[in-house]
């Protein structure tokens, strides 16, 4: 990956980036240097036209003076940063372009170079250009079109077209075959087709019905050949998908083809391959955008006067992609698949994104989990905004949201940009013409705070509230009726699958193309453990999600608490603790608050641990129980998922609910417990592991007991069932 060419002299100061800045005559706040808005119509050309002033700006290392939304500043975000709306007066850009061409000879023949404006002088150059001519050249390189890319007017390029996904999904739509998927959808009529692959999984294929009629061959996903990408990606896409088994090529055809994926299997061995499949799609959707618009304003420009023209290609703004991660290392992954699919010659910014995101300095204990390695080796801040620019031969880090392609962000550094309800401040405008949504670990997303993942999927794709200059009679006919929800394509990917996220599937996911879901066979975590443990499973009856907390709480305090606090009464500094074992923090807080208030828990010794607990507090707790003076610990899912404690002491385990990660319980279970199991003096009759569940808990009892164990807890007589 090439960086930008660094300066004779090194780094500029503030102060010499400003006087470069008013050397052509531009001017702007926070003493950065402000792009224009262009007298052209088009959108896609102005923001072409502001790159000049971006990029001299920059320092040769690639760090800018200006504070972008997507940086690392916390500080709250004006309108203006958000938007990007800035000014340049033509005049001295002209005059720049026109000195240029006054000291080069002009004996040869001219280079073509894209018409920026009426009053725009066209500009030839020869020879070896200089640093700064070259930097002119590459940033209107982007308004130029390559031999591949015009072979659009031809016969072959035409029938290529029938097999472009893209063009058959966003951008030549049938009025006549779209209106009644969309019906169909606001209708919730799917047809569903299951199909069953290698190794235990399946899919479920739903497609909208239309006129009350499954769509015709052309909508099934299974049947599609892999379509036709940009030159530039069909050997590296033929490469990733050389020698690849029947999920992964019903993936890859699926999400080519722009259909909804909820792929609930990603595991750390297949986590580079999804990132790298899922960054080729992006780059081709975002390429094929660019050179539409591009084509487009050529027709322009050679249409007749008095023509009538026609030509939707483009949102009301100019983001089209949003990814969504957990931590900054994933960011810097995800972004090292994004190069190594597009390979652009220049990377502005590139420095100051590695010292801002790819932080090495941590290491991590070896003992650690290798998942949570992970997901937390590296820069493991859950805090970021990123936006990214792509040209023809440049990518640029730190681009304004309003002028970026694809955005990176963690949902709490998005969310801040979004503000609240209510806030007349609030900007989402550049979230309203998003193509394309992908949630990267899901997983930890939900560790994390989901609330603010659904926040932001709501304000997706909704009207403007300003025209941030969009040319309307550019914007595509269903962006102007609110239908764009239906054609925005969402991928999910996930360790495994939870309710939350089949909210999303079933809610969000609106897709026109259909929507997939992948799912496999488990064999269940407690095969996979290290000890042989008596594991008994509670079943509570509860099907109604509102009451299921309170009918869990009573269950628990009436049939499970009085014998545990006979057990701890006799276990007092006999180093034979009880762990209880919460996944929700209001569970924890209900569970603390009845053993501290409680009169038949006055003389029950406990600890707790939490997500929010100091670490001082932790290290009390865990000694205490560790000597015997606590009985009790309580002990939630979030903070095993966030430090992954190894506590000693432990001779009851109870799950006053199931974890969401099975992993979790392997770690628990066979972890904690195996210290337990060496130690001689312990009696291993006295080791056990009680679970609590309900019906509403499917998932999870599946994913710990197994799929061909799950259906007989739920459905037979008995409400207790013993495993050893």
């Amino acid at each position: 990956m090439a960086p930008l060419r660094r300066g004779k002299n090194g780094p500029r100061n503030r102060s010499t980036v400003l006087k470069t800045a008013s050397a052509v005559g531009v001017q702007g706040r926070r003493g950065g240097l402000t792009a224009s808005k262009s007298t052209s119509s088009n959108v896609f050309q102005a923001s072409r036209v502001q790159e000049l002033g971006e990029d001299l700006i920059d320092g040769p290392d690639g760090n800018t003076a200006t504070d972008f939304p997507g940086s690392d500043s916390d500080e709250p975000l004006s309108h203006d940063e958000i938007s990007g709306s800035d000014e340049v007066h033509e005049h001295p850009y002209n005059i720049l372009l026109q000195t240029l061409n006054s000291t080069l000879p002009h004996n040869e023949p001219r280079r073509k170079r894209r018409k920026i404006s009426s009053d725009t002088p066209t500009v030839s150059t020869q020879g070896p250009p200089s640093e700064f001519q070259q930097a002119v050249e590459d940033i209107e390189d982007e308004g130029e079109l390559s031999e591949e890319d015009s072979a659009d007017d031809s016969d072959t390029a035409k029938l290529q077209q029938e097999q472009d996904s893209f063009s058959r999904h966003f951008a030549d739509t049938d009025d006549e075959q779209t209106l009644p998927r969309i019906q169909a959808v606001q209708r919730n009529d799917w047809t569903v087709e299951k199909t069953s692959a290698s190794s235990g999984w399946f899919s479920t294929l739903r497609r909208p019905t239309a006129c009350g009629e499954a769509l015709d061959d052309e909508a099934h996903v299974s049947r599609y050949q892999h379509p036709k990408l940009k030159p530039k990606f069909e050997r590296f896409a033929k490469e990733l998908l050389s020698n690849t088994d029947d999920l992964t090529n019903q993936l890859s055809a699926s999400i080519f083809n722009y259909c909804d994926v909820l792929y609930s299997a990603r595991t750390l061995d297949n986590a580079n391959a999804l990132r790298t499949l899922t960054g080729l799609h992006i780059l081709n959707h975002v390429t094929r955008t660019r050179d539409r618009v591009l084509k487009n304003n050529v027709k322009l420009s050679k249409r007749s006067d008095g023509e009538d023209l026609e030509l939707r290609d483009q949102g009301f703004t100019r983001p089209k992609v949003l990814i969504l991660l957990p931590t900054r290392q994933s960011c810097v992954k995800m972004v090292a698949a994004l190069m190594d699919a597009d390979r652009p010659e220049q990377q502005g910014n590139i420095k100051r994104f590695e010292q801002s995101y790819a932080n090495v300095d941590d290491e991590l204990s070896p003992n650690k989990p290798e998942d949570f390695k992970d997901l937390f080796g590296g820069n493991d801040d859950d805090m970021f905004r990123l936006g990214l620019k792509f040209s023809r031969r440049a990518v640029k880090f730190f681009s304004q949201f309003y002028n970026s392609d694809i955005i990176l962000a963690s949902p709490l550094g998005l969310r801040t940009v979004l503000g609240g309800d209510g806030n007349k401040k609030a900007d989402y405008d550049f979230l309203s013409s998003i193509e394309i949504v992908v949630l990267d670990q899901s997983e930890a997303l939900l560790m994390q705070n989901w609330e603010h993942v659904e926040y932001i999927l709501e304000h997706l794709n909704l009207q403007p509230r300003e025209a941030h200059d969009c040319d309307f009679s550019r914007v595509r006919s269903w962006y102007l009726e609110g239908q764009a929800k239906y054609f925005r394509q969402t991928i999910l990917f996930s360790s495994f699958n939870f309710p939350a996220l089949n909210k999303l599937y079933t809610q969000s996911m609106l897709n026109t193309a259909g929507k997939i879901k992948f799912a496999r066979a488990h064999k269940g975590a407690i095969m996979d453990l290290a000890t042989s443990v008596r594991q008994t499973f509670s079943r509570f009856g509860s099907t109604d999600p509102t009451s299921e907390p309170d009918e869990r709480f009573n269950h628990f305090s009436t049939a499970v608490l009085p014998s545990l606090i006979k057990t701890s009464s006799r276990s007092v500094g006999s180093q034979q603790g009880i762990l209880i074992f919460a996944p929700l923090y209001a569970d924890f807080v209900r569970i603390r608050n009845h053993l501290a208030a409680s009169s038949s828990t006055q003389h029950v010794s406990f600890g707790s641990v939490s997500e929010y607990t100091p670490v001082k507090e932790v290290a009390r707790a865990r000694s205490h129980f560790l000597s015997g003076r606590h009985s009790m610990l309580l002990y939630t899912e979030r903070a095993h998922h966030f430090r992954r404690y190894r506590l000693k002491g432990i001779s009851k385990v109870i799950f006053y609910g199931l974890p969401e990660n099975p992993q979790f319980y392997r770690e628990i279970v066979s972890g904690l417990l195996d210290s337990r199991f060496r130690d001689p003096k312990t009696n291993q009759r006295d080791i056990s592991v009680r679970c609590l569940f309900s019906k509403l808990d499917l998932l999870k009892l599946e994913r710990i007991v197994g799929t061909q164990r799950y259906f007989s807890l739920l459905s037979d007589q008995g409400d207790t069932f013993d495993f050893v």
